[in-house]
């Protein structure tokens, strides 16, 4: 039975060598890790998995903005990493962990997300797609099928802009 808990009950260390383990040592240069760089976890969203106290999985959400060509700034959560242990991969842990990350957002007011990941899998599990971020730029390459959302957004978001840290939607209190 996998336990989540609040990422911040488990060593950082720990979090840090699931990553490597599940992406590489080389995954700080991806495109992911430019979105959020300078900007901290937004705690409320991110847990860890925890197999008889053994860490197994995590998943992160960061405070990102869509900013439009006129400056406007539309808050956005970024969804990810989802890593699990390559040891049990294939076993439920990253559905489980999206599941309950997913909840609490929508719990907590959180109604933009956005990530970067597989959409036959995200799509059919969890209802992102790539339809609202054909237009969106991003800081780096990725496949353009898939750069992901699920926005329940009242009005939705912007068709065009780009995506950058947002430092300021955490500490004004503005949910995502």
């Amino acid at each position: 039975m996998v336990d989540l808990v609040p990422i911040g009950m488990v060593q950082q260390q720990a979090v840090e060598q699931l990553l490597d383990a599940a992406f590489g040592v080389d995954r700080h240069g991806r495109t992911a890790y430019r979105m959020r760089e300078g900007v901290a976890v937004i705690p409320e969203l991110s847990f860890a998995a925890l197999d008889q106290g053994q860490l197994v999985g995590t998943i992160q959400c960061w405070p990102v903005a869509l900013e439009e060509p006129n400056g406007a700034l539309h808050p956005l959560t970024l969804v990810g990493p989802v890593a699990v242990d390559p040891a049990v991969q294939r076993g439920g842990i990253g559905k489980a962990m999206v599941t309950h990350c997913l909840n609490a957002s929508d719990a907590l007011g959180y109604d933009a997300l956005m990530m970067i990941g597989d959409p036959e899998y995200y799509g059919r599990f969890f209802g992102f797609d790539a339809e609202a971020t054909a237009d969106w730029t991003i800081p780096g390459p990725v496949e353009r099928r898939r750069l992901l959302a699920r926005i329940a957004r009242q009005g939705g978001l912007p068709r065009a802009g780009r995506i950058i840290p947002h430092l300021a939607f955490a500490s004004l209190g503005l949910a995502a």
